[in-house]
């Protein structure tokens, strides 16, 4: 609940309490901290082996400011073109280096996509250019909504936070974020009433199989 919905440490004890398991909510950031990255990285996994092999795969990137402390940070986000969030990766810059650093680590991870859409920043380019992926690279004024419509759940979930003190603590949760999201991401504006309820079904057995 803490990690999918908008929802501090306090209310999911709340919530718990009403639902009679009556804990702290230290322990529910106990929980998150120890058993979210499993969940997500099974997730995540998941996924990769899925679209390794997909042909027409398109990726979106963008980076997003986030304050620290009072001092701004950069988020970068890597989505396909289902809006799955593929990468996130917490910088004090966007200069070339980080871009860069940030592009190897979701190439990895994820294998070479066929396109990859970014806004006109050149340290995209730059980046681009040392890893001979220029020819990939598509740049437009609304090409890359994908992905910043897809920064609207975080944007949720920072508020509901306070927001975030430490760069390490960002770089956990906006990663175990984006794996469960994208889990129940189910694009219910999409499809209709029945098929979105086939689909939330099926998500949650999956993700009751995942904790088992």
């Amino acid at each position: 609940m803490y990690v999918r919905f908008p929802q501090s440490l306090r209310n999911v004890e709340d919530l718990l309490f009403e639902r009679g398991i009556d804990i702290c909510h230290e322990t529910v950031r106990h929980w998150w901290n120890r058993f979210g990255p499993l969940f997500a990285s099974d997730i995540r996994r998941q996924r990769v082996c899925r679209m390794k092999g997909f042909r027409h795969w398109k990726w979106h990137l963008d980076e997003v400011y986030v304050k620290i402390n009072g001092e701004m940070h950069y988020l970068w986000r890597a989505v396909d073109q289902e809006g799955e969030v593929l990468e996130s990766y917490v910088t004090k810059t966007r200069d070339k280096q980080a871009a860069l650093t940030f592009m190897k680590k979701a190439l990895k991870r994820h294998g070479s996509p066929e396109k990859i859409t970014t806004d006109g920043l050149r340290s995209y380019k730059a980046a681009m250019t040392t890893l001979g992926n220029t020819e990939k690279q598509e740049v437009g004024r609304w090409a890359n909504n994908r992905v910043e419509n897809s920064h609207l759940p975080f944007r949720r979930r920072e508020r509901a936070m306070l927001r975030f003190r430490q760069m390490k603590s960002l770089q956990k949760f906006a990663s175990v974020h984006a794996n469960v999201h994208n889990h129940f991401n189910l694009d219910r504006h999409l499809t209709d009433r029945q098929t979105y309820k086939t689909a939330r079904s099926a998500a949650l057995a999956e993700w009751q199989n995942l904790m088992a």
